[in-house]
């Protein structure tokens, strides 16, 4: 027995927008049971103003740094913001009720799933009874090769507690930070763990990621003075960063690459050659990016080249909200030409194609449980 029927301004089933007359029929657990007429419906139909959508897919988010909310500046550039985060992110009292109201956010404006990094166990007692979908990005750095097998090893007692406390609900890989804090050893260990699963990385976030790359130079060397890290054994690529670190990751099924401010048309045909492009994800956190480095990625780029893009918000350390939605208005924003139809299948069903879960979420089909958004001119709020 059907417990709901709703019915918006337009539906959007993940893929596309229906013709108005179209009614959402629930069971009562959430289940799509049908996608009806009006005339077909029968009564106690609701009728909302607005758009009726899947429920987003937050495929980049740091739940376990929400207790820096307003406690880094904004516009500093990316190395001044990693010192920030290195100086603050260490214990806190706030933390656990920190995370439970950034969880509660993200449940609250329609976000179903979250891509999540995990540097330490910490969020694991928020995701024991959450009624988000959590994949757990197990998130390992170290950039001399020395200490590769030392923090393999310690990420992986990470990964040993998060197994241990969720159990079944247990989705997670052990991925790299970012190139400019993983080993060539490091990045073979973790190749090594990938087994056919999904890799996220942070990927040329700043131009000076590139620069260091290239040609050894740029804010990335004062970074690793600061922070006493020999880096004497480095030798610049004479590449960009993607096509530096693309090369060690071949044992994966899909690979999400993250911010991608200043990834270039050669970038995208490199990567390419290394993996099937319907694998190869571009996530884009605007927000995040006008936050830390006041600019934003070429995201017709990666339209044109007809790239798999999906959305996320990142911390509360690079962030205001973590509301999937205000992702969007912001594209709109800059990219006004960009359709609102196209926006919308990267937060839905692009997204949980990325984190392998598009057979629960993403879409409107007969027998899945995806939540319902109401997508309004301001805000998105979560129906079911």
């Amino acid at each position: 027995m059907a417990s709901r029927k709703i019915k918006g301004t337009n539906i959007f089933n993940g893929t596309a927008f229906l013709d108005s007359d179209k009614v959402l029929v629930l069971t009562d657990d959430g289940t799509i049971q049908a996608i009806v007429t009006e005339k077909d419906a029968g009564a106690d139909i609701e009728i909302h103003e607005g758009i009726i959508c899947p429920g987003f897919i937050n495929a980049h988010c740091h739940i376990e740094l929400s207790h820096l909310k307003n406690k880094i500046p904004t516009k500093t550039g990316l190395i001044n913001f990693i010192e920030q985060i290195l100086k603050h992110r260490g214990p806190s009292d706030e933390k656990d009720a920190a995370m439970e109201a950034a969880a509660l956010e993200l449940f609250e404006t329609g976000t179903v799933a979250v891509g999540d990094i995990c540097n330490t166990a910490d969020s694991v007692k928020l995701k024991e009874n959450s009624n988000l979908y959590w994949h757990n990005f197990i998130e390992v750095s170290g950039f001399v090769d020395e200490v590769a097998q030392k923090r393999m090893d310690d990420i992986l007692l990470v990964e040993k507690v998060f197994k241990e406390a969720l159990g079944k609900k247990f989705n997670g890989t052990i991925v790299p930070h970012a190139p400019y804090s993983v080993s060539k050893t490091l990045f073979v260990l973790i190749n090594e763990k990938a087994n056919n699963k999904t890799i996220s990385i942070h990927n040329q976030e700043t131009i000076t990621e590139n620069d260091f790359f290239l040609n050894r130079q740029g804010d990335f060397l004062r970074l690793y003075k600061n922070l006493g890290i020999d880096i004497t054994h480095f030798h610049a690529s004479k590449k960009s960063s993607l096509q530096s670190w693309m090369p060690y990751i071949n044992n994966t099924k899909r690979i999400i690459a993250v911010h991608n401010t200043f990834t270039s048309d050669a970038d995208i045909n490199f990567a390419k050659q290394y993996l099937n492009p319907h694998k190869m994800f571009y996530c884009l956190c605007p927000n995040a990016n006008l936050y830390i480095e006041n600019t934003l990625p070429d995201i017709n780029l990666f339209i044109n080249n007809n790239c798999n893009i999906v959305l996320g918000t990142d911390s509360y350390a690079s962030n205001f909200q973590l509301n999937i939605f205000e992702e969007i208005k912001t594209i709109q924003k800059h990219f006004p030409k960009i359709p609102l139809e196209k926006i919308l299948q990267w937060a839905t069903v692009n997204g949980a194609a990325a984190i392998g879960i598009e057979d629960k979420f993403g879409s409107f089909h007969v027998g899945k449980k995806p939540g319902v958004v109401l997508v309004k001119t301001n805000e998105a709020v979560r129906l079911v």
